[in-house]
């Protein structure tokens, strides 16, 4: 079974494109899916196009009555996630805006099946890149993603800002169970939730690899939500909460498998 977890903020013009792509796209390879919609609070007709869609597909909605940024909204959507899912399911995140095009998924399962635990989409890919962004987002995106790299390599990873992921169930369910609601701890910090996922994979030594991916933000609708510098804020502080493994995440990490351990041989 494959899960899509969609955070969903005022999406209502590229929503019902991406829905029919999502179901085109895995009808088309008889892969049974089922989609997770967290409304974010939307002031437009987001919250009704779900409802309407809901009869013609596999469709779970989480309604935020007030917007509350895309931290909690990915926190909640991956938490009914990793609840629905069995170990062997994939969870896929995608954007809610139709910049992220459903036909790489089935690449991204591929991965999974050769053994990942998480594959990226990735513009830094031969391949991969971006149309309709402008020069000088282009080179923000760069450049921050390089920093990351810089202070959190993981082997064959060059996109790190990119949410078009697909993860084993397996691999979420431990994280949650390992970090609990820290596993997304950076909920005000804009898009920084995005990083910080794959950086508490990344210390559970997840397997992750890319596919290139072109960001289609050409099809975007409406406006850009990233707050670039609350974004660039919460970055730095991702950093000095994790870049040293003996910190404060990585005592939680060892405390906690090691219980675990003890659970599972007694």
């Amino acid at each position: 079974m494959i899960f899509f977890v969609l955070p969903l903020y005022n999406e209502e013009q590229g929503l019902p494109a991406l829905l029919e792509k999502i179901s085109q796209t895995c009808h088309g390879r008889n892969l049974p899916f089922h989609v997770i919609a967290v409304n974010d609070g939307s002031s437009d007709r987001t919250l009704d196009l779900l409802h309407a869609w809901s009869p013609q597909t596999a469709l779970t909605v989480m309604n935020h009555k007030i917007n509350r940024g895309l931290g909690e909204t990915i926190r909640d959507g991956f938490e009914i996630a990793a609840e629905m899912s069995a170990p062997a399911d994939i969870i896929v995140r995608m954007d809610g805006d139709n910049t992220h095009e459903p036909s790489y998924i089935l690449a991204m399962i591929d991965k999974i099946q050769e053994g990942y635990d998480v594959v990226i989409a990735s513009r830094f890919q031969p391949g991969g890149g971006m149309r309709g962004v402008s020069s000088y987002r282009g080179f923000i995106s760069r450049c921050a993603n390089l920093f990351m790299k810089l202070l959190f390599p993981i082997d064959g990873v060059w996109e790190y800002s990119c949410g078009f992921r697909a993860y084993r169930a397996s691999i979420i369910q431990k994280a949650i169970s390992l970090f609990g609601n820290l596993f997304i701890d950076l909920k005000g910090l804009g898009f920084t939730c995005t990083v910080e996922k794959i950086i508490k994979l990344r210390m559970l030594h997840a397997r992750m690899t890319e596919i290139p991916f072109v960001l289609r933000y050409d099809q975007k609708e409406n406006s850009s939500k990233m707050v670039t510098n609350i974004t660039t804020l919460g970055y730095l502080v991702l950093a000095l909460k994790n870049i040293y493994p003996w910190g404060r995440h990585g005592k939680i990490l060892k405390r906690e498998a090691q219980r675990l351990s003890q659970i599972s041989s007694s």
